[in-house]
């Protein structure tokens, strides 16, 4: 696996990407032992109201002292301590009214031309020859909500191929590779490869990497995937302070996926990127099977439109659906997204009587192009802030579980940063089925995402010219097309006029 590489600074070289938030203090003075840490280390921790961490250091064992010590050696504490005082800090802090983002900065599907459709696509596939595309898997997230203790990327919703995401969305990004080669019209064609950066946590990236390893990397070429992790930070009471796991250990979890701009910079990926002469980079997450990675049509809408930063948006199904929502935080202020509690009942109710649609509808699903330059922008920006959500959930503590805040930042917290940011709507049907919960739950199941697939590439394969029969309801079952025969419905002609599959089955080449 081919890694950006990065100097320790004796001179030797580190091969492996690999990241968290909380990066190394100075080391321990080397009069300092394990079984007296009580000076220069207490010091520092009480200059950050810290030292009680140390309030049962003589009941532990040697190991569990060498254990805290090294927990504590591996934090930045003055980064996290600026974190922890800005965030609870801006929890007090009024914030500017909201207001529907303006039409015009949507990209609607009812407002494109065919020849809109064509010119982005084609600009899409060009720019991807180019080289200039890199994509960020946001793939942190264990299927533990999915009763999996493996990396969700790993798992199998049931579709007849038996495909996991991690090879469906790697099966996309070759046949986007073998779309954007066939573009070129005069001149030798060369091979075309879109790196892919895939970030982990401290909890999934030893098993993300075996299982890529293990299935040969699904035909894509080891060294066009960079695997890197996001950070993790302490989680800490309502007054800030640290809360420990165990009498020698630090609770901890992961900063979010708006972790990832920290991560690619202090892996270096956005210098890895700049190198590869990457300008542009699609960024998603992992649970949504109907990903278009790299979709050339959004990526050439973006280009044209010029915009620092844009998003994929599906249209709010009813006013009370619990999903965030794009809106603008003041009057001429910037697009930022807000979660369905902060709307209250007249707000997500309102209609737009112009449209007819709900003048808040418009739905973040994690689907998002920025170019390169704003991502370094925001990155630093965001670090320079130090604002995270505080999330009030049950720690795990020594005491037992316990009320305490976890530090996360989104993904979405980069937009109030970009000078400019567009909007596209995408139809849920065609490119959003998100895998969230276990079988039976009422929605966002692997059932319910199945389904969805079947369902497009039914209508694809009828479009084609092909037929189906079937044992069961249709509407139950249907037929799925491999990503290696197309992306998005189009080439099936030659596979699917004429023939008639049984579904449910796999159509591949």
């Amino acid at each position: 696996m081919r890694e950006p590489s990065m100097e320790r600074e004796n001179g030797t070289t580190l091969t492996e990407t690999t990241t968290t938030t909380a990066v190394t203090s100075p080391p321990l003075p080397p009069h300092m032992t394990v079984s007296s840490p009580r000076q220069a280390l207490v010091e520092r921790l009480k200059d950050y109201g810290q030292e009680d961490i140390f309030s049962l250091w003589d009941e532990l064992s040697p190991d569990e002292k060498d254990f805290l010590v090294r927990d504590i050696e591996n934090l930045d504490l003055p980064r996290i301590d600026r974190i922890i005082r800005c965030s609870l800090h801006s929890q007090g802090l009024p914030v500017a009214a909201i207001e529907p983002v303006p039409e015009n900065w949507v990209s609607t599907v009812d407002g494109r031309t065919m020849e809109d459709r064509e010119k982005w696509w084609k600009m899409g596939l060009k720019t991807i020859y180019e080289g200039k595309l890199g994509v960020v898997l946001l793939s942190g997230g264990q299927g533990t909500r999915l009763g999996s203790s493996d990396p969700k990327g790993c798992f199998n919703i049931g579709l007849p191929s038996g495909k996991s995401l991690f090879q469906i969305q790697a099966e996309r990004i070759l046949c986007v590779q073998r779309l954007a080669a066939q573009v070129v019209s005069e001149g030798p064609v060369r091979p075309v490869t879109i790196h892919w950066y895939i970030m982990t946590s401290p909890f999934t990236d030893e098993a993300t990497r075996k299982y890529f390893s293990s299935h040969k990397y699904f035909g894509l070429e080891p060294d066009q995937i960079s695997f890197f992790q996001q950070g993790t930070l302490p989680c800490v009471t309502k007054d800030g302070k640290f809360i420990m796991e165990t009498p020698f250990s630090l609770a901890k979890a992961p900063d979010g996926n708006g972790g990832v701009y920290a991560a690619l910079k202090c892996s270096r990926l956005l210098e890895d990127m700049a190198s590869r002469g990457i300008k542009y980079v699609d960024c998603y997450g992992v649970d949504n099977v109907l990903v278009r990675v790299a979709d050339p049509t959004f990526l050439g809408y973006f280009i044209d439109k010029g915009a620092a930063s844009a998003a994929k948006v599906v249209r709010k199904a009813y006013p009370q659906e619990q999903v965030g929502v794009f809106v603008r935080r003041g009057k001429g202020g910037p697009l930022t997204v807000v979660e369905y509690s902060e709307l209250d009942q007249s707000m997500a109710s309102a209609i737009n009587q112009r449209t007819g649609r709900l003048q808040y509808c418009w739905s973040n699903v994690c689907l998002h192009m920025f170019t390169l330059d704003f991502l370094n922008q925001v990155a630093t920006g965001l670090e320079k802030d130090s604002v995270y959500h505080l999330a009030e959930k049950k720690i795990p503590s020594m005491n037992g579980y316990t009320m305490g805040l976890k530090l996360e930042q989104f993904i979405f917290d980069s937009f109030p940063y970009a000078p400019s940011t567009a909007l596209f709507e995408v139809l849920r049907e065609e490119e959003f089925a998100p895998v969230k919960n276990v079988s039976g739950s009422n929605f966002d199941t692997p059932e319910s995402a199945r389904l969805l697939v079947l369902r497009l590439h039914t209508r694809w394969v009828i479009a084609a010219g092909g037929f189906l029969t079937h044992s069961v309801p249709l509407y139950a079952t249907g037929v799925e097309v491999s990503p290696l025969c197309s992306y998005a419905g189009e080439n099936l002609e030659a596979i699917c006029r004429g023939r008639t599959f049984h579904a449910p089955c796999e159509i591949s080449l």
